[in-house]
């Protein structure tokens, strides 16, 4: 089965700890400068390899927490936003243990990530450090025993950031047909698909069943002579495949799939209807986890989902973004409903660790594929099948 997530696994510690040499030491490779200067890594750097008994996963390299420069805030803020990101976070220490290392590991407990201690350079100075209840290895990147990291990242890694998720498993059985309904419109990727759509068909193939493509014009013509066990679309064209599809044939799309794969399904069930409670002057906030180039009068998030929720509500509505993986604002209070995007090029504990912040300040969910299924009508039918799977 394909893994879709790829675990992420920062390291984290002051200027000159050696976390640089602690990846070159787990990678086999130079792939983080390395310097005595203090403050040579100013923003996170990611790296991917593959560890064994786990698979791929990404190694984030972060700046010193300790850094007072001019820039330094900065620097350790990004470091700060990276422990939203990770799923494991290892904290390097050399030599003295401080009150910047008992803030990462706090930081650490408060959010949530799981972590363990690394005391570096232990050929140059070792301190007999001891935290209850925390692990805590002796290490040296001139004479590296990697062994024995890498049976710590695989005891502490959380199983759920590494193992093989599923998009359609529960439903789709081998030998089943499934259509999958692929636009191409000017919002289609020249001479490709788009990661949701490549995802579902590698599935597919690895669940034995058929996976059938087709343009949202071809759908008509190839239902008049066969009959799927499901139909997932493009929910940009919900409209049309709902009026084509029969009513007897289930129906959703790449959207609402990874709405389960990536994101907090049963809240987004729940906090969907209350776009028909919004009233003129409301702020939406639109969540994307992705950076792309911006088509100004197609783009999904800023142009297509904010018209057709004015259009409708027939109200006046108001509406922020969230790219990539940037901090949500401090204040969420004036905020009536979220909308995350499918989040294919993220991780599902990253969307997950967002969405809690959001749900914790009672601030209500959605997704863009939800959203756009609720305004067309059409909601209860494209989440039917997997309500029933919850």
């Amino acid at each position: 089965m394909v893994q879709i997530n790829r675990p992420h696994i920062g390291i984290f510690g002051k200027m000159n700890a050696g976390k640089s040499s602690l990846i070159n030491a787990l990678v086999g490779q130079d792939v983080s400068v390395v310097s005595e200067t203090p403050g040579t890594t100013t923003d996170p750097v990611k790296k991917t390899m593959e560890i064994l008994g786990i698979g791929p996963v990404v190694l984030v390299d972060t700046a010193g927490i300790d850094d007072v420069s001019v820039l330094g805030t900065k620097r350790v803020q990004r470091t700060q936003d990276a422990l939203d990101q990770v799923d494991l976070a290892i904290l390097v220490f050399a030599g003295n243990f401080d009150e910047y290392d008992r803030g990462l590991m706090e930081t650490c407990l408060s959010r949530r990530v799981p972590f363990f201690f690394v005391q570096n350079k232990t050929d140059l100075q070792h301190t007999n450090v001891e935290i209850k209840g925390v692990e805590v290895i002796d290490f040296s990147c001139q004479q590296p025993n990697v062994n024995v990291l890498l049976r710590a990242i695989q005891t502490y890694l959380p199983k759920s950031s590494y193992s093989a998720e599923v998009i359609l498993d529960d439903y789709v059985k081998a030998g089943e047909e499934v259509v999958l309904v692929i636009p191409i419109d000017a919002s289609a990727p020249e001479g490709r698909l788009i990661l949701p759509q490549v995802q579902t068909i590698r599935n597919l193939l690895d669940i034995g069943a058929t996976a059938v493509c087709v343009k949202d014009t071809e759908l008509r013509s190839y239902l008049q002579q066969h009959t799927p066990k499901l139909i997932v679309t493009d929910s940009q064209a919900f409209k049309y495949v709902s009026s084509v599809v029969p009513v007897t044939i289930p129906l959703t799309s790449f959207s609402i799939l990874f709405s389960r794969l990536k994101g907090d399904f049963p809240a987004f069930l729940k906090g969907t209807p209350v776009i028909s409670r919004l009233q003129d002057g409301d702020k939406i906030l639109m969540l994307e986890s992705c950076s792309h180039s911006i088509n100004k009068c197609d783009d999904i998030g800023r142009v297509k989902i904010p018209a057709l929720l004015e259009q409708f509500t027939g109200k006046n509505l108001y509406f922020d973004m969230v790219t990539n993986l940037d901090p949500l604002p401090e204040d969420l209070s004036s905020y009536r409903l979220a909308i995350q995007c499918g989040g294919c090029m993220v991780t599902r504990t990253q969307i997950m660790r967002r969405l809690e912040i959001l749900k914790t300040a009672g601030v209500p969910i959605s997704n863009y594929g939800m959203t756009i299924a609720y305004c067309s009508g059409i909601f209860e039918r494209v989440t039917e099948i997997f309500r029933k799977r919850r």
